[in-house]
């Protein structure tokens, strides 16, 4: 797999992300030294929202992220 041409600016992770999905999503942004916070919604809440189940969010706008990430409080 070749590197993004964009670097994100952050990612966003529903509440109810299975524990092992969100272990290696943090493994892996860590290693990027991409930002990842856990929002207070689930998955069917982002369904609602954009039209897909989904329980990760890759932001690629820094302000965007910062606008977004002030409204929540990381639970990790």
């Amino acid at each position: 797999m070749s590197a993004p041409k964009s670097k994100a600016a952050g990612l966003i992770l529903a509440a109810d992300l299975s524990p092992k999905t969100e272990k290696e999503i943090r493994f892996q942004a860590e290693k990027s030294g991409t930002p990842v916070v856990t929002g207070d919604f689930i998955m069917d809440d982002a369904k609602d929202a954009v039209g897909k189940r989904t329980g990760i969010f890759l932001v690629l706008d820094a302000g965007l992220y910062g606008s977004i990430t002030k409204h929540i409080t990381d639970k990790n």
